[in-house]
């Protein structure tokens, strides 16, 4: 029987294995021979490879040893042990990939090689996060800074990435590749958000006005078939008691949510935020 803790690491690794292959695949098949920049190591990779022609995978491993020594003194030793795995699959994958099996260009367009590499790659760092990892780079810096600040972690690694793929403009003196390569981080980050935090159908709408909701709380739930959370609280601005109603609705139904408020009170203010995750507990 295996136990729970066992089970929830061999998933783990699994993430992790098939993590590292998507961004191989990526970096390899797309990024690669179409000198397209992906941002932080595999991006760093790419300059150097064409610079001092060594072995993409080798470049990533040299890149990464500061930072992963960095990872073990601040973010823990399953986690730098982890996104050594990491590095190595990585490593391997390319390695196999471009050397031994020697993976042709899957595209010459510009286009659809910016896109499916900047989203294989997004795809494989998210994995490989998922998995209590990070792929080097870009992605420690940012596992760092996402620890002590509320910032998304693909927004770090895009801001990070980049200055690699201006540093990649120059390098290449093609101002062209460098914007091509900005489409495939803003991919790869978009991509890391996405499997991090999921893509909500639900948005959380905070309801504020000086009339009772009580009312409007029914006609929400027997229009929409949503309930909520009515509160009293007090504006700073005016010093008087407002009624607050919390409620989560289907972002198809937002607009229908709007009018209905509206409606009822069209001084009513009204804050709609994202529900990256939703935990409901069972009776």
């Amino acid at each position: 029987m295996i136990s729970s803790k066992l089970k929830f690491e061999i998933i783990n690794y699994t993430f992790i294995t098939l993590g590292s292959f998507l961004c191989a695949l990526g970096v390899v098949g797309f990024l690669v021979p179409n000198k397209i920049a992906t941002g932080g190591t595999a991006g760093l990779a790419i300059i150097f490879h064409h610079l001092l022609n060594l072995p993409t995978g080798i470049l990533m491993s040299l890149i990464n040893l500061p930072l992963l020594l960095i990872s073990l003194k601040y973010l823990g030793r399953i986690f730098a042990i982890k996104s050594i795995i990491s590095i190595i699959l990585i490593t391997l994958f390319v390695d196999f990939l471009a050397e031994i099996i020697q993976l042709p260009n899957l595209s010459h367009n510009l286009m659809l090689a910016t896109l499916y590499g900047g989203i294989l790659v997004g795809l494989g760092i998210g994995f490989i996060f998922k998995g209590g990892g990070s792929a080097g780079g870009a992605t420690i810096i940012a596992k760092l800074v996402t620890s002590r600040f509320d910032l998304k972690t693909g927004t770090v690694i895009l801001f990070f990435d980049a200055i690699v793929v201006f540093a990649a403009g120059y390098v290449f003196k093609s101002i062209e590749l460098a914007l091509w390569s900005l489409i495939s981080i803003y991919a790869t980050s978009k991509l890391i958000d996405t499997i991090l935090t999921g893509n909500p159908r639900q948005k959380i709408v905070h309801i504020a006005s000086f009339k009772n909701l009580s009312d409007l709380s029914i006609m929400l739930n027997q229009t929409l078939k949503i309930s909520g959370t009515l509160v009293k609280g007090q504006d700073l601005e005016l010093k008087e008691y407002k009624h607050l109603l919390f409620v989560v609705v289907d972002r198809n139904r937002l607009n229908t949510l709007k009018n209905i408020v509206h409606q009822y009170d069209s001084n009513a203010r009204m804050i709609v935020m994202e529900a990256s995750v939703m935990l409901e507990s069972k009776k």
